[in-house]
């Protein structure tokens, strides 16, 4: 839902505002609220969260936080997943991870859900790749399909269910394939 405020709103305006239930983003002047996570979107973040966790933050190389908020570049948006690597983790004076992400994610997992618009879900991972994110996923569930998207190439597209999927280099212990990812439906 997009809320177009009485005045314009800067981002600093909208982050003084409440947060909302699900989250609001503030992206090209306008507030959008994001849609509620159904049953095939939250079991894939929660699936996909886990399995980066899994794999790369035992290690310290990078983590996946699940609906975290980062402004960043004019913008404040809240990715499904965003993925941080482990030196870019804003930390308060106690060590501990902060609460506010002023950043991009190294790694931005959108999940399609059915009621939202894929231009302004592409639209956001493309700014993203524009400030330092060096990869983009948009999975849509409905049509089984992953694209990837990366700073200066051709949007890739992956639909069979074999297809091993890029991930950033960062990443590259994690291996995942089209039907693993949307396995995660059936179980």
């Amino acid at each position: 839902m997009v809320q177009t405020p009485s005045k314009s709103l800067t981002l600093e305006e909208f982050l003084q505002l409440p947060e909302t239930k699900p989250a609001s983003e503030y992206i090209e002047g306008e507030i959008i609220q994001k849609p509620m996570p159904k049953g095939k979107h939250s079991s894939i973040q929660t699936e996909f969260a886990a399995r980066v966790n899994a794999t790369l933050r035992g290690h310290k190389i990078a983590r996946a936080f699940s609906e975290l908020r980062c402004s960043f570049a004019g913008q404040s948006i809240v990715p499904d997943v965003s993925v941080f690597v482990w030196a870019r983790i804003p930390r308060d004076e106690n060590g501990e991870i902060a609460n506010i992400f002023t950043a991009p994610p190294n790694w931005l997992i959108e999940i399609l859900s059915p009621e939202q618009s894929q231009t302004k879900v592409t639209k956001k991972i493309l700014h993203a790749l524009k400030h330092g994110t060096q990869m983009g996923w948009l999975i849509d569930p409905q049509e089984k399909t992953i694209f990837v998207y990366s700073p200066q190439q051709q949007t890739e597209v992956f639909d069979e269910l074999e297809q091993q999927i890029p991930v950033p280099a960062f990443a590259s212990d994690l291996r995942l394939t089209v039907a693993e990812i949307f396995g995660w439906l059936l179980e």
